[in-house]
């Protein structure tokens, strides 16, 4: 035989149920799957000597069989020429296919056949196959290979099953972009039906895209910081320093000049391939789909193809090639759209835009707001937090997307493993560093001082726009009279902008725009305090929350404390959200997701959300312990009363919270004290009540997870060893199960006592009529005030 010619080599197989038919292999088909050859010709069976059969390795040797008159062309010749070859064969093919037609009627979501059922049929496909062609000689295998049809069928009912998910996804995508457009994060998102007159935005350079975006989110005119901030950012890429009070909308400040560098690098790179050639830039999408002339069929390996004969002879049926024109047609505009993409990837799209913020949850408002604007324009954005896979983000950067928003430990971190989004910064052409002031605090961000520090030495690049933005950038701190003396004595002072400039790498002279007020806070912001114990805090924080209820943040310096209130709000019925640094990022989302959709939620939280959040409609923040520096009180007080709407900012001032309280009345400059919020005497006795239970089930409930966490520790430990359990390392001195139920029974009457304080009422309303009906119609009875700045303002405000 030659070794140009081709062969076929049957073996016996063993089957289950050893049944006595053929296995059905037809040439033609194995010829089809190599595509390439053109059978021209007849196979016709070699003699073989009899000896050879009886080696044990070819035991299952059934004949040789060889074909001589063939030819070798192109992949799309051979098809053609399949077809007309095998036109006889057509009568069965149909056959086949209504067979298959007739399985595909079949529900997909038949139960499961077990294994007999399945073997069976396989039987009867192998009969039905024995039908149709009787070339072979008659053998016995014994258990062939599952069907071609049954994988066929399968990988249709796989992909109808996908299609299905895919739909329901889809569904439930939408359902829930309704309700994210109401969220925190997507507030600013606009319906297309509804459009704004942007004819205010149009002195300021904004690009056209970035305008239709504008009117579609109803944003009809600029804030004064955006007015001020876009013309030198976009017309004189100047670099900016901005000071503005909270909720004045100082993200567009930088998210728009970015978009419009991003279009004008767009445009300056088309205008360089235009200059290429149209010749080369055609050849070049050519060749990414297209093989060379250099490969030829004899050189080149055959095309990967699943093996199966009867799926190689159903991709030649008559009937499908009609359709195949059209699907590919639709391929080739399909590719022609994808070579456009995959030839401005080859240019390697840099990294163009970086928005460095000290908190994830910043990061991801600044991305949505940023999309919301650029929704128009194509310019592609990413976010690299920590809290998240770092394998989804990676891959979402080797997208290459202009615009990356970040906190500076988890883009160091990728830095560092050479991502290759993220090697070459020097063609950056906007850096923006949000709440800055707090960026550059010491001990806080190393990772960005080495940042900074690249970026200002081995990827400096002096072309490179640079946005600092905050609302208390250009607060200075008053120093007690001791220290301001040994202050003078310096000559040379430093302010606290040159130093922020030099940390951050300004090396020319900024523009800078300072809209902040002496006292820091918005004017529609109404500040109270009350003086209490630390025992007394509780009190009054439940007092509030229930009197007044609504959208309320309640902030605290520590973790342990926004803990112990989380429990104790919950036994009193309050249904808090907590936020903190240890919980796990996708709790963190979701609680500040149920806190913007709800309208009377309370919100437990340290100073992770105090900067930067565009929470909507935050009625009132809570102080339960002063903060530590004015920065942080400017910053939890900007929270509510955002975008000229009003609100109301409570302090809770012990013993402890007087000198931070002190220093923050100092430093923004208030000679008179804050005005005390009012609260009814007459209704702290049935709020004291209902706390001091709460507290006595909270402290029980502590010490009993905290008992049971540590004794299972400790009694796994010493069953892993082997060894016995000592009394003295169980926390309780090892209670037995007659005195737990007896706590049991003591915190179940106290839940009982408790809810039935509560289903009490606690404010009661006085009636200013003799009867409770008046004109025949029952009065409601109000047992709560309007508002907490309604009844502030009739209490203590002059009249």
């Amino acid at each position: 035989m030659c070794v140009s010619d081709c062969c076929v080599v049957k073996h016996r197989q063993q089957y289950k149920m050893k049944v006595k038919k053929v296995t059905k292999v037809r040439r033609s088909r194995l010829i089809s799957s190599k595509r390439g050859v053109v059978v021209k010709g007849e196979w016709k069976a070699v003699n073989v000597d009899p000896s050879v059969f009886s080696d044990d390795g070819l035991d299952g040797l059934v004949c040789f069989e060889e074909l001589t008159d063939y030819s070798l062309v192109e992949p799309e010749k051979a098809l053609t020429a399949q077809d007309h070859s095998q036109t006889p064969s057509r009568a069965k093919k149909k056959k086949r296919k209504q067979r298959e037609g007739d399985v595909k009627e079949k529900p997909a979501n038949k139960k499961k056949k077990s294994q007999p059922e399945e073997e069976a049929e396989e039987v009867s496909v192998l009969d039905e196959t024995l039908e149709d062609d009787d070339e072979c000689p008659d053998v016995t295998p014994e258990t062939p290979h599952k069907t071609s049809k049954k994988k066929k069928q399968r990988k249709k009912k796989k992909k109808e099953e996908a299609g299905d998910q895919s739909q329901k996804k889809e569904e439930e995508a939408g359902a829930q972009s309704q309700k994210k457009k109401k969220s925190w994060s997507r507030g600013q998102e606009g319906s297309e039906g509804q459009r704004s007159d942007v004819s205010a935005w149009k002195d300021l350079f904004v690009p056209a895209s970035v305008l239709e975006a504008l009117s579609v989110l109803g944003f009809s005119a600029p804030t004064p910081i955006q007015a001020l901030t876009l013309p030198p950012a976009i017309r004189d890429r100047l670099d900016i320093l901005g000071a503005a009070e909270t909720g004045s909308g100082k993200t567009l400040c930088f998210g728009i000049p970015m978009i419009h560098s991003v279009l004008e690098w767009r445009k300056a790179s088309d205008g360089e391939q235009k200059t290429d050639g149209p010749e080369d830039t055609e050849v070049c999408v050519e060749s990414l789909y297209l093989p060379t002339s250099s490969e030829t069929p004899d050189s080149s390996p055959a095309p990967e193809t699943s093996g199966d004969p009867e799926e190689t002879e159903t991709s030649r049926d008559p009937e499908e090639t009609e359709t195949s024109g059209d699907t590919r047609e639709e391929n080739e505009e399909e590719q022609e759209e994808g070579a456009d993409q995959t030839q401005r990837n080859t240019h390697k799209q840099p990294l163009l835009g970086l928005v460095l913020t000290p908190t994830r949850e910043l990061a991801v408002q600044v991305k949505h707001h940023i999309d919301a604007v650029a929704r128009f324009t194509g310019v592609k954005t990413a976010i690299v937090v920590g809290g998240m896979a770092p394998q989804k983000q990676q891959r979402v950067l080797m997208r290459r997307p202009e615009i990356v928003i970040a906190t500076p430990g988890r883009l160091w971190e990728m830095i560092r493993e050479k991502h290759p989004h993220l090697q070459n910064l020097r063609q950056l052409r906007c850096l923006v560093i949000d709440e800055a002031d707090r960026m550059v605090e010491k001990g806080h961000f190393a990772e960005l001082e080495n940042l900074l520090e690249m970026l200002s030495t081995s990827q400096f690049n002096p072309s490179r726009q640079t946005f600092v933005f905050s609302a208390t950038l250009t607060m200075e701190h008053s120093l007690p009279v001791r220290l301001q003396q040994k202050k003078r004595k310096k000559t040379e002072q430093r302010s606290r902008l040159q130093l922020l400039m030099e940390k951050v790498g300004i090396k020319g002279k900024p523009k800078v725009i300072d809209l902040t007020r002496k006292e820091a806070t918005v004017e529609t912001l109404t500040e109270t305090r009350i003086n209490c114990t630390k025992e007394e805090k509780d009190l009054f924080l439940y007092y509030f929350l229930l009197q007044y209820p609504g959208r309320s943040m309640v902030f605290a310096n520590s973790i342990d404390c926004i803990k112990r209130l989380s429990a104790l709000l919950q036994i009193l019925d309050c249904a808090p959200l907590p936020l903190h640094a240890n919980m796990h990022q996708k709790q963190r989302l979701k609680n500040l997701e149920r806190f913007a959709e709800s309208d009377s939620c309370v919100l437990l939280t340290t100073d992770v959300a105090a900067r930067g959040l565009d929470i909507p409609n935050v009625q009132h923040v809570i102080h339960y312990q002063v903060p530590r520096t004015t920065e942080t009180y400017v910053h939890r007080s900007g929270r509510t009363a955002r975008a000229a709407r009003e609100g109301l900012t409570l302090l809770l001032i012990g013993p402890d919270d007087l000198m931070n309280y002190r220093k923050i009345c100092r430093t923004l400059a208030k000679s008179e004290e804050l005005p005390v919020f009012p609260v009814q005497s007459a209704c702290m006795n049935a709020i004291k009540e209902r706390v001091t239970l709460a507290r006595k089930i909270e402290k029980m409930e502590y010490f009993h997870s905290r008992e049971k966490q540590h004794n299972s520790w400790v009694r796994q430990a010493s069953e892993a060893m082997e060894l016995d359990v000592d009394e003295e390392l169980l926390l309780g001195g090892g209670k037995d199960e007659c005195e737990e139920r007896e706590q049991q029974r003591l915190m179940k009457i106290l839940k009982k006592q408790l809810k039935q304080l509560i289903s009490q009422p606690v404010f009661t309303h006085q009636r200013k009529t003799k009867y409770p009906t008046q004109m025949g119609r029952l009065q409601p009875s109000r047992t709560t005030a309007d508002t907490a700045l309604a009844s502030l303002s009739r209490d203590t405000l002059p009249r």
